[in-house]
């Protein structure tokens, strides 16, 4: 028998939480095994096995860090471009 595959609003149901939180842990890739698929209208859609939710531990409340949000920022150890500082030039007309 094949493995029960669960929605974003099954998982936001069984934590008690918002669907919008539930879709946030899915793009940080918190639960294994987690697909984000496209249907034939061309609408993207998460399924999650069931047995993700095994060793599954409710992230902290609060922030989230940047590179948990971008994983390939981390890797590369890349600076965003969001850090304050301008690269326009200052000055008048010349």
């Amino acid at each position: 028998m094949a493995e029960k595959m669960l929605s974003v609003k099954d998982i936001a149901a069984r934590y008690d939480v918002k669907v919008s939180t539930a879709r946030g842990w899915l793009h940080r890739r918190l639960f294994v095994g987690a697909q984000l698929k496209t249907s034939e209208l061309g609408v993207s859609y998460w399924v999650v096995p069931e047995s993700a939710l095994k060793g599954f531990v409710l992230p902290k409340p609060g922030p989230v860090p940047k590179s948990a949000l971008n994983p390939q920022d981390a890797a590369t150890g890349q600076a965003s471009a969001s850090n304050g500082t301008s690269t326009k030039k200052k000055g008048g007309k010349k």
